[in-house]
């Protein structure tokens, strides 16, 4: 008997350019994507610096629209959509019953009528079926799911708005870290730009048309105008590493459906007094103080933390789990994030992360581990300068 016909990959508008900047490709939930171009290292250092690019086109997007949208939005998710002004983004998470999460997203409020949620890549399509499941029935809501019709392009670093000014004549100093405005890029093409990303420095997505030629255009011309910064394309291991360093959440890794909202310290983002109830909020008030936390984790000791190692107690008594972990190009340390009892989660606290069967001390520390510096206004730089 022949073995079974192996799962295609899946690939981006971009995957031709990938292949000609010769990236390393993987297998990324299903997507053949870049891990890294010409080092990982380089890469983190070139978004910390100046600017790096990304296609994180693997990402999907879901259309709420009509009457009946914000109820939907409101049902479907912790966030309080109430809240956002058209044009304004923010993040919050789909919840299972449990309060435990479905996926973490970031919602947009195109008009009064019309939502755009942002989802991931590996929990694309188990996402798109719990929203029509959850709010499939609901009135004068119409799901659209628009995933394919996008390449996303992310746009990140110190000089990313120097970069992408150059291609569009939207005022991007106007658009507010979490807003979004609507604009021509790169001389034709109207698309979405939005003040959002994943790696903790400032930095710009923009939604372009998905087709191949479009695509490559949009991303040559970026190329072309962050020449004079140093630019570099970025793969998903840099991607990674940025994330990390500003404590951001992984689903899979920080966030999934055995870890609810208290456990992994996104209360903030979760409104419970909100009007409406949503999928998960009983469970969520009934839940009470968190027995595990979600800590920083800095090794002590020589050694890498990494993804799913055992955290012990100094004596050996199992305490908990690593959920991420690598050496920080920015920090130059070893950082991690990881669960661990509540009673074990002050800062400052010592535990151990077992490394190839050897007990290594790390310590609890606050988190983020790394902080972008904000800009500070132009009077206010005067007086200090």
């Amino acid at each position: 008997m022949s073995a079974p016909p192996q799962q295609l990959l899946r690939r981006t508008g971009l995957f031709g350019t990938h292949k000609d900047l010769r990236a390393k490709m993987v297998d990324f939930g299903g997507w053949e994507m870049p891990v890294e171009y010409a080092g990982l290292v380089a890469e983190h250092n070139a978004v910390r610096t100046a600017v790096g690019v990304f296609d994180v086109s693997h990402m999907g997007c879901i259309q709420l629209r009509g009457p009946g949208s914000l109820d939907a939005v409101q049902y479907l998710l912790m966030n309080d959509a109430s809240r956002l002004q058209i044009g304004q983004a923010h993040y919050s998470a789909m919840l299972t019953p449990q309060g435990t999460f479905v996926d973490d997203v970031v919602l947009h409020k195109l008009s009064d009528n019309d939502y755009l949620i942002v989802i991931n890549a590996g929990t694309r399509e188990k996402d798109i079926r719990w929203v029509r499941q959850q709010i499939g029935q609901m009135p004068h809501c119409h799901i659209s799911d628009y995933s394919d019709l996008y390449t996303q392009i992310a746009i990140q670093g110190p000089k990313a708005e120097a970069t992408l000014q150059k291609l569009t004549d939207v005022n991007l100093s106007a658009i507010k870290n979490y807003w979004f405005a609507w604009g021509k890029v790169a001389g034709q093409y109207n698309v979405l730009i939005a003040r959002t990303g994943y790696t903790g420095e400032d930095g710009f997505e923009i939604y372009v048309p998905s087709d191949e030629k479009t695509s490559a255009d949009v991303w040559r011309q970026v190329f072309e105008a962050g020449e004079e910064f140093g630019i570099k394309a970025c793969g998903l291991g840099a991607r990674n590493t940025l994330r990390l360093e500003c404590s951001m959440a992984l689903y899979g890794h920080e966030i999934s459906d055995t870890i609810n909202v208290f456990e992994a310290g996104l209360n903030r983002y979760c409104k419970l007094d909100k009007p409406m109830d949503f999928v998960g909020k009983a469970a969520l008030l009934a839940a009470g103080e968190p027995q595990r936390k979600l800590v920083g984790l800095e090794m002590v000791d020589r050694g890498i933390a990494r993804d799913g190692y055992p955290v012990r107690s100094l004596e050996g008594e199992p305490l908990g789990v690593v959920t991420s972990g690598s050496p920080s190009p920015t920090l130059k340390k070893n950082i991690a994030m990881a669960f661990v009892p509540a009673a074990e989660a002050q800062h400052g606290n010592v535990v151990a992360v077992e490394i190839r069967g050897q007990l290594v001390k790390a310590q609890v520390v606050p988190t983020p581990f790394y902080k972008r510096a904000r800009k500070l206004p132009e009077k206010q730089a005067e007086v200090l300068s």
